[in-house]
């Protein structure tokens, strides 16, 4: 049986996917492809390079992101990622869809015209970060001469994308609807924004995933929370590990 693993966006919280994949991993669960968007994508990118969840989530608390991220006061966003290129090659030297071990699907958004472009062969780095590419916050990404941003814009949860190549599809959504946590930045406003622009689409994709995986204690966290990695790694780690436990998924562990 072939298992898909769908990874949607949602700035810091991303790092709960590498919880959820912790535990999916302690279940003798492990992907065959995955389909992921925005900082699942990066999440998605690593875990299919090899490196284990946990690896990922020392990686982020050791590495220093703002560095990276140039100001782009009077371009069209007001930072740009282009500088994390660098960070990214040298977790995946290689840079290529090609060196992964686990084939892995992108999705951005094409702001010029209005499309989702795929990306899963070639350079990586690039097509990674304009998955990433949060609009309004961040400039757009050149990917072969089309200004790209983030993938969640016009699909946070790309099931579709892997429909027809897996049996089974097990998503992970680091977006609860709810929300515990006060909009105080115009950055968390504009996301929010998007994901309340979003909800309704992917509440259509939840139903196409066999298993669905939702934290709802995510909603305490925001999307720049990244000095709370370990916190989100664990919030996804021990619902995953609980809802596995539930009679009706042990088909999921006898694969």
């Amino acid at each position: 049986m072939k298992i898909g693993l769908v990874l949607s966006g949602g700035g810091a919280r991303g790092i709960a996917h590498l919880g959820v994949i912790q535990a999916l991993f302690e279940k003798g669960i492990k992907p065959d492809l995955i389909s992921a968007t925005s900082s699942g994508a990066f999440v998605g990118a690593m875990v299919a390079y090899g490196y284990q969840p946990k690896e990922v989530l020392e990686k982020i608390t050791q590495t220093s992101f703002y560095p990276y991220l140039r100001p782009g006061f009077g371009a069209t966003g007001l930072l740009q990622m282009k500088r994390i290129e660098t960070v990214i090659c040298q977790y995946i030297p290689e840079n290529s869809f090609e060196s992964l071990k686990i084939p892995l699907i992108l999705n951005a958004t094409d702001i010029v015209s209005g499309e989702t472009v795929l990306y899963r062969s070639g350079e990586l780095a690039l097509p990674l970060l304009a998955s990433c590419c949060i609009p309004g916050l961040f400039s757009p990404i050149q990917v072969n001469g089309r200004d790209m941003v983030d993938g969640g814009v016009l699909n946070n949860l790309p099931v579709e994308h892997i429909e027809g190549e897996a049996d089974l599809i097990i998503g992970s959504h680091c977006n609860p609807f709810s929300l515990d946590k006060p909009l105080k930045t115009t950055t968390e406003i504009i996301y929010r924004s998007l994901i309340l622009a979003m909800h309704a689409k992917n509440r259509e994709r939840f139903k196409k995933c066999n298993l669905m995986i939702e934290p709802p204690a995510l909603n305490r966290f925001g999307i720049f929370d990244f000095k709370k990695a370990k916190a989100l790694f664990e919030v996804g780690y021990v619902y995953t590990t609980k809802l596995l436990e539930n009679p009706a998924n042990r088909n999921l562990t006898n694969n």
